[in-house]
């Protein structure tokens, strides 16, 4: 049986977000949310101590790249709800 790990890096503009507090508190929904909604692992991997920018890692394990596919185009979506605008790049990895 073949395993596909898919890997997502994205860097946010947290716009309005005058303290650590304010961007802590939407990276806490848009975590919350995916983990909830998507069964994957997420963590702030870059940019911890600047009050309107973040890095997301995000990991997910799948049994074909067409499933990992639609499941970051659904996270995608749902960031994008959360912080319209904020993606200012997105990186995708499936490994096997």
């Amino acid at each position: 049986m073949v395993m596909f790990v898919g890997i997502i890096r994205v860097q946010l503009h947290i716009h309005g977000a005058a303290s650590l507090k304010e961007k802590r508190s939407v990276l806490r929904h848009i975590k919350d949310r995916a983990r909830a909604r998507h069964n994957v692992s997420v963590a702030e991997v870059d940019d911890q101590d600047r009050h309107q920018s973040a890095t997301l890692g995000f990991a997910a394990v799948g049994h074909s790249e067409q499933r990992l596919a639609t499941l970051f185009q659904r996270i995608r979506d749902d960031i994008d709800r959360a912080l319209p605008g904020g993606v200012t790049s997105w990186e995708e990895e499936v490994l096997s």
